[in-house]
This record gives C-alpha cells, sequence and structure tokens, in this order.
C-alpha cells in the first residue's frame, strides 16, 4: 500500500507560480503575491504616517514656541542641527592662529610651576579670610554689653582684632621682641605683599587661559581624525570652557 502511495505520489504534475511572459520580460520579473503583501504593508504603513502627521499639523498651535525651532533648520526636507561655532577671545584666537599645541602646553607648565612657587610662599592666608569676623559672646544683662570690650575678652591688642590668623595674647606678646620698624618700612612690605598677590592672581588667570586654548587644540586635533566617526556634540565650546564632544565606542583589533 505505502509502495502504491510513493508511486502515486511521483507521478503527480508539480504546480509553480506563472512566470513573466516572454513579451513583457523586460519590465523585470512578475511580482509574487508575497511580494505584493510586503508592497501593500508599506504603502499602508505610510499612509497611517501622513495621517497622523496632519492631524498634528491641523491640531497644532501657531503661537506654540520651542527652542529647537532657532537651534535646527530644514536641509531637503530634513531637519538638521544648526553648527554654532565656538566663542574665542582674542588672546585665544591670536594663539591658537600663531602657535602650536607643544607650545602652548610648555607655557602653561612654566606658568603652573611659578604659581606653585608663589604660593608656597604667600600661603594664601590673607586671600582665603575675606569674609568678616563672626564671633558671638554672651552677656548677662545690657549693663555688660554696653560696657563690653572685644580686646579685653580675647586678651589682645586691639590693632590685631581684625585678624583671624596669628592674632597672640597680650602675654605671648610681651615675650616677643619685635623688631623697630618704621612706617615707611611697613608701607614698604604691605606694598610688596600686594604686588606678590597680583602676581600670583595674573598668572592664575593666564594659566587658565592657556589650559582652555591648550584643550580646544587638542579638540582641534581629535577631530580632524577620519578614522573614527563623527562625534556628537556635547557642549559648545565658549570663551572659558574648550567644547564637550562624545565619540561612538569603537571595538579596536
Amino acid at each position: 500500500m505505502s509502495s502504491w502511495k510513493k508511486a502515486a505520489k511521483a507521478g503527480q504534475k508539480t504546480h509553480r507560480e506563472r512566470h513573466q511572459p516572454e513579451s513583457r520580460q523586460h519590465l523585470g520579473l512578475l511580482e509574487k503575491k508575497k511580494d505584493y503583501k510586503l508592497r501593500a504593508q508599506d504603502y499602508n504603513e505610510k499612509q497611517a504616517t501622513l495621517k497622523l502627521l496632519k492631524k498634528r499639523a491641523l491640531n497644532k498651535n501657531p503661537d506654540e514656541f520651542y527652542f529647537h525651532m532657532i537651534n535646527s533648520k530644514m536641509d531637503k526636507g530634513v531637519h538638521r542641527e544648526k553648527e554654532k561655532k565656538e566663542e574665542h577671545t582674542i588672546d585665544q584666537i591670536r594663539l591658537m592662529e600663531t602657535q602650536d599645541l607643544k607650545y602652548i602646553s610648555h607655557k602653561r607648565h612654566l606658568e603652573a610651576r611659578q604659581i606653585e612657587k608663589l604660593q608656597s610662599q604667600l600661603h594664601m592666608i590673607d586671600v582665603a579670610n575675606q569674609t568678616p569676623n563672626n564671633h558671638i559672646f554672651f552677656v548677662d544683662d545690657d549693663e555688660e554689653a554696653k560696657n563690653f570690650d572685644v580686646a579685653k575678652r580675647l586678651e589682645t591688642h586691639p590693632a590685631l582684632l581684625s585678624r583671624k590668623t596669628n592674632r597672640p595674647k597680650l602675654s605671648a606678646l610681651k615675650k616677643v621682641k619685635l623688631p623697630e620698624l618704621d612706617e615707611a618700612t611697613i608701607a614698604k612690605v604691605e606694598q610688596q605683599k600686594h604686588m606678590a598677590y597680583t602676581e600670583l592672581r595674573k598668572r592664575i588667570e593666564r594659566e587658565t587661559g592657556l589650559t582652555i586654548v591648550q584643550q580646544k587644540l587638542e579638540m582641534r586635533r581629535a577631530l580632524k581624525d577620519r578614522t573614527l566617526d563623527k562625534p556628537k556634540v556635547i557642549k559648545q565650546g565658549s570663551k572659558t570652557s574648550a567644547p564637550v564632544y562624545k565619540w561612538k565606542l569603537q571595538r579596536k583589533k
């Protein structure tokens, strides 16, 4: 019985899908049902998307505003982000146009060493203590508060009350032998200290500016690397900071 079934199945005719007639060979392959289903599905999805977009356009408020309106533009029917130009100071532009990365790095290293040297000498005591004194004293009555003497309570000289550091007591001052200095010498010392702090402030500003220029030049060099994909802009560069980019993680062989 089984051999009869095999023989009957072998004698059946194999039905195949109709091919493209010879007169229509120039039109390409004949579309089959599975091809039509895919084409119809794609067409219906596009029509549904167009219908939804038309509905959103009709319901849109003409007075609505969002920042992406001014940060993007239409390019050949596609929304693209506008490229923002980095902000630079005149000194930064001059350095980036005339000097290379090695020179900027060398100058920044020298400034950092000078700053470290000045900070070790000045200790930044007077700069760090710019906030006014806020010392609370408790008294028993109004009469004591009226006749209250801060220098007497702290047991120090009245000229030292404004200090937060190095404010010795009267007992310690009596044991110390102070050098005899005239007003001209004291004024000269104060002037030298003021000049030292001014130089330190300027060097810190110069070192900060060189650091920003170095970071911008390093970022420019990294963007010129054609072997990497174009990075995503996280933060645009400004006068006080370098731009921030995010590269796509790539596996290295």
